[in-house]
């Protein structure tokens, strides 16, 4: 049996490989689980190693984030319009995970899934990332964005609260939808997951108490060390290659995950 310590270091790299690629991360984390029985570090893990993906989102993007701070200062007075604008946008794009994430929050806590459900989620959306990606015009920029289009990039993401669904893939499929290009709408994805993330983390926070062992402080900076380095890592080489692999190789893999999942339940 695997130690607690190399699962920890084991599902952080699943973590920060996965949360950035449309092909979810809460599903993976789970899988482990459901199909090789391995031992649930529970929530505050799941708070750890999300921790590390969001430190590694902000430092990735670092100089984006002090230019939207920037826009949005009440004493600025050279307002970027650009940036003030995107920042509106992210927290539009927001709100509908918030609402539908404190509806569901016993459910998400609970990780109450079968590898049947996680399997259909993959494939049903992995398709609608397929059909948004080869039929999306790609001929508009986050500039053009609009109010109505963050929400609808929102209403999609808020679909991720589903573990096989994708939070970084439904916003990319909304953000296709929309005709934005696929590198800006993996951005707009990518800097989307910061206010995300932060709400999950806040969530997770308020519902349990508990004391912690040094073995568990220990798994839990694991787990939030391997995410952290490896999210960083992930997020940079995606954005490099998006426009050259595009969505295909990413929704083959979620296919494929899924007849698999199927053929073992």
């Amino acid at each position: 049996m695997i130690s607690d310590f190399l699962l920890a270091l084991f599902l952080g790299f699943i973590q920060g490989l996965t949360e950035f690629l449309p092909i979810s991360s809460s599903a993976h984390l789970q899988l482990p689980e459901l199909l090789l029985e391995t031992k649930n570090f529970g929530l505050f893990f799941d708070i750890a190693v999300h921790g590390g993906t969001l430190a590694a989102v902000i430092f990735y993007f670092k100089n984006d984030l002090q230019e939207l701070i920037q826009a949005w200062l009440p004493w600025t007075s050279h307002r970027d319009k650009d940036q003030f604008t995107l920042g509106l946008n992210l927290m539009i794009a927001t709100m509908p995970i918030v609402f539908v994430g404190l509806i569901f929050s016993d459910s998400i806590a609970s990780r109450d899934y079968t590898v049947e459900f996680i399997a259909w989620t993959n494939v049903i959306f992995a398709v609608f990332l397929l059909l948004a990606f080869k039929f999306s015009s790609q001929s508009k920029s986050l500039i053009s964005m609009t109010i109505s289009m963050a929400f609808l990039i929102g209403c999609l993401q808020a679909l991720a609260v589903f573990p096989g669904a994708s939070r970084s893939g439904m916003a990319i499929t909304g953000a296709l939808l929309i005709g934005i290009n696929l590198k800006e709408g993996s951005q707009f994805a990518f800097l989307l997951s910061i206010p995300t993330i932060i709400g999950a983390l806040i969530l997770m926070l308020t519902k349990q108490e508990h004391v912690f062992t040094l073995d568990d402080l220990l798994i839990l900076s694991i787990g939030f060390l391997s995410s952290a380095i490896i999210a960083f890592l992930t997020i940079k080489l995606f954005l490099q290659f998006v426009e050259r692999v595009g969505m295909t190789p990413f929704v083959l893999y979620r296919l494929g995950l899924g007849a698999v999942l199927l053929l073992l339940v």
